[in-house]
């Protein structure tokens, strides 16, 4: 009898082991051929001299996707590292794959194959910018992985007291003395702000784009410092913000953070005014006849 018949384990170790090399060996290729269908101008980067190769550079599809130029490199190399769903539909977008690539990338990575998308999904700037509008004149805005603010209303700007250089809204929080003044309770969120953002990284390791965000925080802000060194991790929510706004007076909100399936690496952040019986306060009231 054969060691494949008598169900030799050594046997099965060596099968499970040949196809997953295989499995990876076709990951890289496929990546590498799909980023070679690829060009600066179709993902709107500039293109800059001669390229020895075709289509997009590995630096730039992690770009595009949000991951370290190293770990995109380590998997298209096929390594042995983690692969999360929100990593991996980060990658398919980047690299334009419609849904049956999708599902191909998902079962090359080792993956159970991801929800179906029913529908195109629209284009992110047109529906997102929608949906934060809709939300006036209440604050609203989108922010990437690393926080980084992606759209905003007006209201993010005239209520909180954002402006308009802000660029990433943990980095604001901490180092505005225009927002710390605003925010009432600032010290009752700060704990908060800073574990939920540790709880963001779970699925990325050692990227860049936290590396260079925790390191502006802990030069600039001590406050950061310190809550970052207590390694708390706080999962999204919602939270309450108190506000004293220059002209309206005392504001109460309930903040949402929520996300989109379709854009999973986007957190969108909607702000609702507490009711009147809750805090003795009408801000929805204040606002809307400010705005009247």
């Amino acid at each position: 009898m054969s060691a494949v018949a008598s169900g030799d384990p050594a046997s099965a170790v060596r099968r499970r082991s040949s196809a997953r090399d295989r499995r990876r060996t076709e990951l890289r290729d496929f990546l590498v051929n799909r980023r070679g269908r690829l060009t600066p101008e179709a993902v709107g980067i500039p293109n800059y001299g001669r390229r020895r190769t075709p289509g997009l550079r590995r630096e730039e599809v992690a770009f595009l996707a949000g991951v370290s130029a190293s770990w995109y490199q380590w998997l298209e190399q096929g390594r042995d590292i983690s692969v999360s769903p929100q990593v991996l539909d980060a990658i398919a977008r980047a690299l334009r794959l419609d849904q049956t690539e999708r599902c191909y990338l998902y079962a090359l990575a080792g993956l159970n194959p991801p929800v179906p998308l029913h529908s195109e999904p629209l284009e992110v700037d047109v529906m997102l910018a929608r949906l934060v509008e809709n939300n006036s004149p209440y604050p609203a805005f989108v922010v990437d992985p690393y926080w980084n603010l992606v759209v905003a209303n007006e209201a993010t700007y005239d209520i909180l007291g954002y402006r308009k250089t802000y660029r990433n809204s943990i980095v604001a929080f901490f180092t505005s003395s225009r927002l710390r003044e605003r925010i009432v309770n600032w010290s009752e969120l700060a704990p908060w702000i800073a574990a939920q953002y540790r709880y963001g990284m779970i699925n990325r390791s050692h990227d860049l784009g936290y590396e260079i965000i925790i390191g502006e925080l802990m030069k600039q802000s001590p406050d950061f410092a310190e809550l970052w060194s207590r390694h708390d991790v706080q999962a999204e929510g919602v939270n309450f913000k108190i506000l004293n706004h220059p002209e309206l007076g005392e504001l109460h909100f309930d903040v949402a953070r929520m996300r989109i399936p379709q854009f999973a690496d986007l957190l969108i952040v909607l702000y609702t005014p507490r009711p009147e019986k809750e805090t003795g306060v009408d801000t929805r009231g204040i606002i809307q006849r400010a705005r009247g």
